[in-house]
């Protein structure tokens, strides 16, 4: 896309299904590698991951040649594929655009996920991040 530019910084956020204990902390660093490997292949770039036995935080770049939508379906789908059978990921995901001017304070976040989650649970946390961003939600819905 020529004469086309974008900075797309999105911090996004995923659980397993029903908030299972499915992703080793021992693995942590092969998970995340994993991933970065994968969003290189379809063309984006991960800039952070972190996250816990039980969900994960991403901070990634989208070109404008990628939509989020297709960027999350790739790194779930081979995260899926990658960590074997009876894994899933629960259906949907939060994604929240990030200032470049915040980068490091997200990335810090995310990094520091396990200290984190000594005060707080994820559905706390997420929920949290969706009435600060402003996003309206349905709590029967909001962790399918």
């Amino acid at each position: 896309m020529a004469h086309t530019y974008a900075s797309n910084f999105v911090h996004c956020i995923f659980s397993t299904k029903d908030r299972r204990t499915l992703i080793p902390a021992a693995r942590a660093a092969e998970l995340y590698a994993y991933l970065g490997g994968i969003a290189r292949g379809v063309g984006f770039s991960l800039i952070a991951a972190g996250g816990t036995e039980n969900h994960i935080h991403l901070l990634f770049v989208l070109p404008a040649s990628i939509s989020l939508a297709c960027a999350v379906q790739k790194l779930k789908g081979s995260f899926s594929r990658w960590m074997g059978k009876g894994f899933s990921w629960q259906e949907g995901y939060g994604a929240f655009s990030v200032s470049p001017s915040q980068i490091e304070v997200i990335k810090g976040y995310i990094h520091n996920q396990q200290e984190h989650h000594r005060k707080r649970n994820f559905e706390q946390e997420f929920v949290t991040l969706l009435r600060n961003c402003g996003i309206v939600y349905d709590e029967r819905y909001v962790f399918g």
